[in-house]
């Protein structure tokens, strides 16, 4: 299949990462299509940890790697994380950058975080990383984009435009300091000069590549219950991780893409704030967080754990068209004796409803409604395909398949690179 698809099927944190280094050895091209460094994929290749934040996972296999158009870049993060790479033995000499992606700037941090502290009680949960605002910016049509680093004087003029109106917002309503327009404008001008190699018509290069039959890999960040159309609004991203995004984050028409594949932990964790239907009460959480290091890539924040979500995952091959589900960290159950799957929701007043809720206040007040499968207590690491499971692991991946009726092509079961079972 020469153009497939990576989503999240959940609240994020799924090991998208891992499928994507995995699939990117038989591809020729490896895209992220949407986000910012607020997303962060873990690698592990033996010794060897990668965190990534602004790259695309397919650079550990040393392809050929695309940040869309449906990006936001923070140029700072970017170049130290290609230097990283560099240092460690990757060169970084086909990385594409889309001249159509948005550049984060210093306020839109500023903002970002100020806003959160206002908010108090109410606040979203963000990583406080600018995502929002810049993407406001873009929609507002304000935004600095990636091509305008080509030309000195054009990013000084409009790094001088958005501060006119940025400082005041900062010094007035959020009460912080100001940006020196000198300061910043040198800043970015710096950065600028390692940008501009990278800077390129992405969409054409893509296009290129697959007229040519080439295998191409599209890589999301977040998931789909964090898209800002489709996810648990308003504790959500600022962009749209779902698969149909692929298409218009890189610049491709939606008829090019062959196959979505979803990624689904084998049970379910989120990052801040937001209803959480099958959320683990009392001492199991914590258990369930040590067991499978539950803490933000990025931020290093303590991950939310909850029973598999069958409701929450059928409404993201729902919406995704997802075609395969690769189903990870199944080795983390093996520590408990009873396995809770939320298979339907029990509103208020007792009705019972297996799709996912259209309105935000039924989700919010949805209640799981449990079967319980066997555990089976023994370690995986001893499988090398899916068939070599322990009956009740083997149990759980087809009860799985059968509720959502999509095929699990892949099973995770453990932390290495190698730790993924195929059905052969």
């Amino acid at each position: 299949m020469p153009a497939t698809v990576i989503v999240g099927a959940q609240w994020g944190d799924e090991g998208k990462g891992k499928i994507v280094d995995l699939l990117a050895q038989h591809s020729d091209v490896v895209c992220r299509y949407q986000g910012g460094p607020n997303a962060g994929h873990t690698i592990v290749v033996g010794d060897e940890t990668y965190k990534i934040r602004a790259l695309p996972s397919g650079v550990v296999r040393g392809k050929p790697c695309v940040i869309g158009n449906g990006c936001v870049v923070d140029p700072e993060v970017l170049i130290a994380e290609l230097d990283e790479f560099e240092r460690r033995g990757h060169p970084s000499c086909e990385v594409y950058l889309s001249g159509n992606a948005h550049l984060i700037m210093p306020w839109h941090l500023a903002i970002d975080q100020a806003s959160e502290r206002r908010l108090g009680k109410l606040a979203i949960g963000t990583t406080r990383r600018g995502i929002g605002p810049c993407y406001a910016d873009k929609a507002m049509r304000l935004g600095i984009r990636v091509q305008d680093v080509l030309d000195a004087k054009i990013l000084r003029q409009k790094i001088e435009v958005a501060l006119a109106e940025k400082n005041l917002w900062l010094e007035r309503v959020y009460e912080t300091e100001p940006f020196d327009l000198e300061t910043v404008a040198a800043k970015y001008e710096g950065y600028a000069q390692r940008l501009r190699p990278l800077v390129a018509d992405t969409s054409l290069y893509v296009d290129r590549a697959l007229r040519d039959g080439k295998d191409v890999l599209f890589e999301g960040a977040q998931a789909t219950l964090l898209d800002l159309d489709h996810g648990t609004y308003p504790f959500v991203t600022s962009s749209n991780p779902v698969a149909a995004s692929a298409a218009t984050g890189v610049g491709i028409g939606p008829q090019r893409i062959d196959r979505v594949v979803g990624v689904a932990k084998a049970y379910v964790t989120r990052v801040g704030e937001g209803p959480f239907p099958s959320e683990i009460e009392g001492d199991e959480q914590a258990r369930m967080r040590e067991l499978g290091a539950e803490y933000g890539t990025v931020t290093g924040r303590e991950r939310r754990c909850g029973w598999l979500d069958l409701v929450a995952l059928r409404y993201a091959v729902r919406v995704n068209g997802i075609d395969h589900l690769a189903l990870t960290k199944l080795d983390v159950l093996s520590h408990f004796a009873e396995l809770p799957v939320c298979i339907r929701y029990r509103t208020p007043d007792g009705v019972e409803m297996g799709d996912f809720p259209a309105h935000q206040s039924d989700f919010h007040a949805a209640r799981p409604v449990y079967e319980v499968l066997e555990g089976w207590n023994e370690p995986l690491d001893g499988c090398s395909s899916v068939a070599e499971l322990p009956a009740a692991a083997r149990g759980y991946v087809e009860f799985v398949e059968r509720e959502l009726d999509v095929e699990v092509m892949l099973v995770g079961t453990g932390a290495e690179r190698s730790s993924v079972l195929t059905r052969a």
